[in-house]
């Protein structure tokens, strides 16, 4: 029988139900996260995957607020920096989320991964929105509806990758965290993929609503842009990730050479969600290769002037 998970409080830092040898890995986990957090962390997920080989295969709960539990294999490479307090995950991400509390959206999850922002954004400091979590692989998707599960299952998982049309394809990957149907076709896990306006046609969404559409889909950002175009003439911001070891900036590029959408990026010398007009800032603010780099894309008035309104509070937050 599996063993229960270890426990642990973001806001306290109190961990409970770990052995010895287990909270002694967590210290080394938490340390590396502080040390590595001077250069984006590389190397970390190596080392703390081969720590993770040396414990006991068990779940951990983060409790990320008092209303958003998350859980994931204890030692994983990826997650584990959350032990670590002061690691804030895509914190522009967060701000963007956090200052949609108050905003009637639904976040679309695609490449949820174990289901993160769906965790934090159907939670109540988050204004408790509707999300809806796709995931493909058949290795992350129990995880994610385990995490809808511990959380009252009130975000809705699909298993399926996100295309430029309705189909299939291979999965290919060894990371779980970087699974991609971009690559070589003749092996891999077959899945199920849609394009992000069949969720309009099968009425999973409201053709009047108001979403947030994370893209982490690992080299197919553009495929998935193309079957969504009906989805972002509407109120939707597309946040997806531009790659650090990608000098020629494509996703950006095509954001803001092939489609009628604004291109915005955090720029962490003004604090600011920028208008991107120049690809060149992307030269300044790509500092890591190994990383990626949140680009949003929007031709929503209302999320145009929402970002504006954010900024205007990042002002103040600095004076």
């Amino acid at each position: 029988m599996a063993q229960a998970p270890i426990q642990f409080d973001r806001a306290s830092g109190v961990l409970e139900g770990a052995n010895a040898w287990e909270r002694l890995a967590a210290l080394a986990l938490v340390l590396g996260s502080k040390v590595a957090s001077n250069f984006s962390h590389r190397g970390y997920n190596m080392c703390a995957n081969l720590l993770r080989t040396t414990l006991s295969e068990r779940g951990i709960q983060v409790r990320l607020n008092p209303d958003a539990v998350f859980e994931f294999p204890y030692g994983d490479g990826y997650w584990s920096k959350l032990l670590n307090r002061s690691f804030h995950y895509e914190d522009e991400l967060e701000l963007l989320f956090q200052d949609s509390a108050d905003v009637d959206y639904t976040l679309l999850d695609c490449g949820a991964n174990y289901g993160y922002w769906s965790v934090l954004v159907s939670s109540k400091p988050f204004g408790s929105r509707k999300a809806i979590a796709i995931e493909p692989s058949g290795q992350n998707f129990p995880k994610l509806a385990n995490n809808a599960k511990i959380n009252g299952n009130r975000f809705e998982v699909m298993k399926c990758a996100i295309g430029a049309a309705r189909g299939t394809a291979r999965l290919s990957g060894t990371k779980h965290e970087a699974f991609s149907i971009a690559g070589e076709q003749s092996d891999g896990e077959e899945v199920p993929v849609i394009a992000l306006d069949n969720l309009l046609d099968d009425g999973k969404i409201a053709p009047g609503g108001k979403y947030l559409v994370k893209l982490d889909v690992e080299g197919v950002e553009i495929e998935a842009m193309k079957g969504g175009a009906r989805l972002m003439q509407g109120d939707s911001v597309l946040l997806c990730e531009e790659h650090g070891n990608d000098p020629q900036h494509t996703v950006s590029r095509y954001i803001l050479e092939q489609t009628p959408l604004t291109l915005i990026v955090y720029d962490p010398r003004s604090n600011r969600l920028e208008t991107v007009t120049d690809l060149s800032i992307l030269d300044r603010i790509k500092v890591s290769t190994h990383v990626g780099y949140n680009v949003f894309g929007t031709a929503s008035a209302f999320w145009l002037a929402r970002i504006d309104a954010l900024n205007a509070k990042a002002g103040r937050r600095v004076q």
